[in-house]
Parts: structure tokens; sequence; C-alpha cells
């Protein structure tokens, strides 16, 4: 067993900023009468949500989405080692990154991220704030759009609950610490050989990663600003 570097800087950066903002956005929206922090979160999670999906075409091999993402049957078939696992059998195939339950959840993840931070661009509460697009649509757009927003608040608080049941599960249950590699990049792999073609330096790109920020952060402040 040795411990390889698996997850770039960027990567690690991009998951612990993002559950910073959406611990405030969480926070500010149940709370309420903070909502001029709300939206800075939220616009910070925007950014943070282009900057990943640009890093999962550009990024380092383990960040890349066309690394990771599986078919139905290559998925269907990780459950069905996990399931027979548990009963006594082989351990399931051994995946560097993520794992195709893994990989499923990091897109359920974003996808619902990415629809909270748009339709909360265009949201408005009758009172004192609007999104920096609700202009662009009609007053009862704007409603319709704000409601999904506070419905879609649960499906969010589903898959958050979902994600810290799974580390909990492979710490405990599997004896696999999750949480370790997304703070130093390192990861146990038991078979080295087998993940040789995997060992690609996830520090070779800092100026790409350094420039694809830039320009994120540059969209999503032109975007609020339009408001």
């Amino acid at each position: 067993m040795a411990k390889i570097l698996i997850w770039d800087l960027p990567v690690r950066l991009f998951h612990w900023l993002l559950l910073l903002l959406v611990s405030v956005s969480v926070t500010t929206g149940l709370v309420g009468g903070y909502m001029d922090y709300h939206m800075m979160s939220g616009f910070g999670i925007l950014a943070l949500l282009l900057f990943r999906i640009g890093w999962g075409f550009i990024g380092s091999y383990h960040a890349r989405f066309r690394n990771f993402m599986k078919g139905p049957a290559t998925t269907l078939g990780y459950v069905g080692e996990a399931f027979r696992f548990k009963r006594g059998g082989q351990n399931p195939v051994h995946y560097p990154g993520h794992n195709p339950l893994g990989a499923l959840s990091v897109i359920a993840m974003l996808a619902a991220l990415m629809f909270q931070a748009v339709t909360g661009l265009f949201a408005n509460d009758d009172f004192f704030t609007e999104g920096p697009l609700a202009y662009l649509v009609s007053y009862d757009t704007s409603r319709e759009l704000t409601g999904l927003h506070k419905r879609a608040k649960w499906v969010l608080g589903g898959l958050i609950a979902l994600h810290l049941i799974a580390i909990a599960w492979y710490q405990f249950a599997r004896s696999t610490n999750l949480v370790g590699p997304m703070i130093t990049g390192r990861k146990e792999i038991t078979d080295v050989a087998a993940s040789a073609d995997d060992q690609h330096d996830p520090h070779r790109y800092p100026f790409r990663a350094v420039v694809l920020a830039v320009l994120c952060g540059a969209l999503v402040y032109w975007v609020t600003a339009l408001g």
C-alpha cells in the first residue's frame, strides 16, 4: 500500500471553498435578514461551479469528467460488487479517483448547486432584494423561479445528507478515509502497479487553473453587475 497524489490543489480548494460558501448560503437563507451575504455567497458559488466545470475538461487527470464518469453498465456492476462484498464476496474494483457512484454524486451535486445559483439570479423576495437578472424576466416568471429556488433547497439538502452518509459509511464500514485525501491530495492505493497509468502529475497546470479562475470570476462579476 502506498500514498499517491490524486487530487490537485484546484480541486481541493474548490471543495473546501464550496463547503464554506454553501454553509453561508444555507445559514443566511434559513435565518433570513442577511440577504446581501446570501447573494454574495451565491455569486461565489456560481464562480466556483463554472471553474469546476471548466476544470473538468482541462484540469489534471482525475479532475476530468471523462476519466471518472462511467456508463450505466459499469456503475451497476460496481453496485453489485459492493453488495456482494458486504455478503462476503471480493472487494469491489478499486478506483484511485471517484468510483462510479461517487462520480454520480459529483454530477448530481454540481447540477443541484448550479440550479440554485442560476435561479437565484432571477429571484425576487417582493421586499428589498432581487437577483441581478430579475429585470430580464416578467414579475410572474421571477416569482416562479423564486419558488423553485426555495423548493429545490430540499433536494440539495438531501444530496448533502447522502454525501455525509457516504463519507461516514466509507469511514466506518470500509475503513476508507475520504476526508484526508481531500485535504492532502494523497490517497492510499493498495495496487500501485494497477494504478500506474493514473499517476499523472496533478500540479502540471497551475497557470491554466489561475487563468480559468480569473475568467470565471470576471464572468460572474459581469453578470451580477448587469443588475
